[in-house]
This record gives C-alpha cells, structure tokens and sequence, in this order.
C-alpha cells in the first residue's frame, strides 16, 4: 500500500515537470517571437543606406580584393566660352569653326630647331645664283596668294620652289655692285631656270640693277623679317566638311608642315604645288589648325571657320629669327 502511494507521488511530480517545462518553451518562444517582431529588417536597411550613399555621389560597394574604379578624367578640349592661351600672353575665347563671333585664338609651342625640317632653302646658308626679271602683274603667282599691294616679290626656280616648300619665304638678295632687295616668294619659275635662280618682279629687280640689264649675278639667303604683321589662314573654294584645301597666309618663316585635329588625333596634310594642304576626305576641316615652321616653332590656331575664299586673321606670328 505504502508502495503504491510512493508511485503515485512520483507519476504527479513527474507530470509538473513535463507542465513546467512545456510552460517554459512556451514562454521562451514568445519572447523570441516578440523580439524578431520589433527587430527592423537588416537587408531593407542595408539597400536603404546604399541608395543614399549613391545618391551623394559617393562610388558604388566592390567586392573584396578590387579596387574601386577612377573617376573619369576631365576632357582636355576646352568648352565653349573658354578661354584659349595666344602667343603673346593674352587670352580669347575659343569660338566653334562654324562661327566668326570673335578672332581666332592660337598657342604657341617652342620646339627645338632642326635643319631636317627644312627643304632646300636652309637658315644660315648663302646660295649663289642669279636674277632675272618679268612682269609680275597683281602680284598672283604659282603660291596661290592672290594679288598683292608689296611688289617685293620673287618667282624660286623649280627645284628650289620644291612643291610649294619655298612659298612664303623672305630672301634678301645681295648683288655684286653692293645693292641688295629683300623679296617674299609667291610664284615659281620653271624651266630652263636654274637651281638657285631667282626671277623678280620689274620693281624688286629694279632695287639691283636697271631693268634693262635683264640678268646679273646674286648671292642669297633666307631672311626672317621684324614686321611682317600676323598670320592668316584660308579655306580653298569648295571646301567643304567632305574635301578640304588649307592654306596659311603672311607667316614671318617657311611653312614645314600643317597639321588639322582629328578625332584620332593630329593629322598631317599634304601639300600641293599651289600651296595648299589637302584633307581629301574632309578629317579635320573646320576644326583646329597646327602649323610648324623650319625652325621646329609650332602654333595651334582655334575658331577659324569653314569658310572658302575667306581670309581669317589669327593673333600669332611665328618668332622673328
């Protein structure tokens, strides 16, 4: 009997430990519950706080061992209204090609000379040869320049005219009775001239010798003149943004090369015997000019407009050597 009552008490305690433990669980899980329920979403918050980091420009999370991309650098091409360094220290607005609001704006690039830069007529160097005279007329010649108000002008013979290389050139010609006549080269002299003959118009001919003479000996050699103004640059009738003819008028020294920008860069032009540079297939025309003279000086000219048969003046000359 003792034995029965002892079981029973052990079944009872038995039973308050399931309930109290079941009790337990039951309490626990509602306090997990209540503490899940006003815990805020941590991935919603994570998206939140990305959104406005990217919205205040800052860059984008990488994943782990990349580092985040640069930013892009500026363009190195000025916007418009800005303003664009001149060779003399001053400064002017870069205007689009297609308009003529303001001059046009140039830099200027010194660069060390180099006699591979130029042709047959070379600094420094005196040639022998002789003068002969012709009827000059307005002034037009084979360079392409038109007619001009100086008729100190000069024809070079062909093989010194060297396809248009010696267009533009200034030679002080010196004769034997001490009389001397410094002349720009606008027109060629074909053959029979010969290598280092320079055929003068009436007027600069008649600095040297009386017209009537007709030919005498000279010596001569590259001048580089104080004040020859600024240079200007001209489109060829029918330019267009298809073909393009180039050509620099006015400047102190030789032209050795022109170049135009490109969307692939600089690009150099090749040269005519009437002294233009050709785009043939319209790259570069109305964008920015580079022209380089035999001593290696470089002028980056802006804002001319493609505009045939205008002569546009920039505000650069190359340096008076």
């Amino acid at each position: 009997m003792q034995e029965t009552r002892q079981a029973a008490r052990q079944r009872r305690r038995r039973r308050g430990l399931m309930v109290g433990t079941t009790t337990g669980l039951v309490v626990t899980g509602l306090l997990v519950c209540l503490v899940m329920t006003m815990q805020p979403d941590g991935k919603k918050d994570a998206g939140r706080a990305t959104a406005v980091t990217d919205s205040q420009g800052s860059p984008p999370p990488t994943s782990p061992g990349k580092k985040p991309s640069s930013p892009p650098a500026p363009s190195a091409t000025p916007s418009a209204g800005a303003r664009t360094p001149t060779s003399a220290g001053a400064t002017s607005p870069t205007v689009s090609p297609t308009t003529s609001a303001a001059p046009p704006s140039a830099s200027t690039q010194r660069a060390p000379a180099t006699s591979s830069l130029a042709g047959r007529i070379r600094p420094k160097s005196t040639r022998k040869g002789v003068a002969t005279v012709y009827k000059a007329g307005v002034g037009d010649g084979a360079c392409s320049y038109g007619p001009s108000d100086d008729m100190m002008i000069a024809a070079m013979n062909t093989t010194d005219y060297e396809t248009s290389k010696a267009c533009g050139a200034y030679v002080l010609v010196r004769a034997a009775n001490g009389a001397s006549v410094t002349v720009r080269i606008t027109n060629e002299c074909p053959l029979p001239c010969a290598p280092g003959q320079l055929d003068l118009s009436e007027q600069a001919f008649a600095r040297l010798a009386p017209i009537s003479t007709g030919r005498i000996a000279i010596t001569w050699s590259l001048s580089s003149p104080e004040t020859p103004g600024t240079i200007s640059i001209r489109y060829k009738n029918g330019s267009s943004p298809y073909w393009c003819g180039i050509q620099a008028i006015g400047h102190r020294n030789p032209l050795a090369r022109l170049e135009v920008r490109t969307s692939g860069g600089w690009r150099q032009l090749a040269r005519t015997d009437y002294n233009y540079f050709l785009s043939p297939d319209g790259s570069g025309c109305g964008r920015a000019i580079r022209i380089t003279d035999i001593y290696g000086e470089r002028l980056t000219i802006n804002g001319i407009a493609l505009r045939p048969e205008a002569v546009q003046r920039t505000q650069v000359q190359f340096t008076h050597r």
